[in-house]
């Protein structure tokens, strides 16, 4: 299983900031190659050096299922319709409110 920092709450990786059932993605921070449930995990461990996707890069893989552990690619993230292509298993729609904290 791929290791996710922050504040984790369960094994599919939902945290103190956001746990409802469809809160279940990890994103791998291109500033330091970390996995983490959000964006105020990824504030709160002092990273300091905040870097979003750039376009370039969106066929690595950056997003981790909590349900199956898959990981996506930037683009398969952003054309999965919010539900894992591996499992089947649902996202929060709403993360996309948060997009540009994450990718270009």
């Amino acid at each position: 299983m791929i290791h996710v920092s922050g504040n984790v709450i369960d094994s599919e990786t939902r945290c103190t900031h956001y746990h409802s059932e469809l809160d279940i993605i990890a994103i791998k921070f291109y500033c330091c190659d970390t996995y983490y449930p959000c964006y105020q995990c990824h504030e709160e461990s002092g990273c300091g050096d905040h870097k979003v996707w750039p376009t370039e890069r969106f066929d690595k893989k950056a997003v981790l299922c909590g349900c199956c552990g898959h990981e996506l690619t930037v683009n398969e993230y952003l054309g999965c319709n919010s539900k894992c292509p591996s499992c089947g298993a649902g996202f929060n729609p709403g993360c996309q409110l948060h997009r540009e904290l994450y990718f270009e």
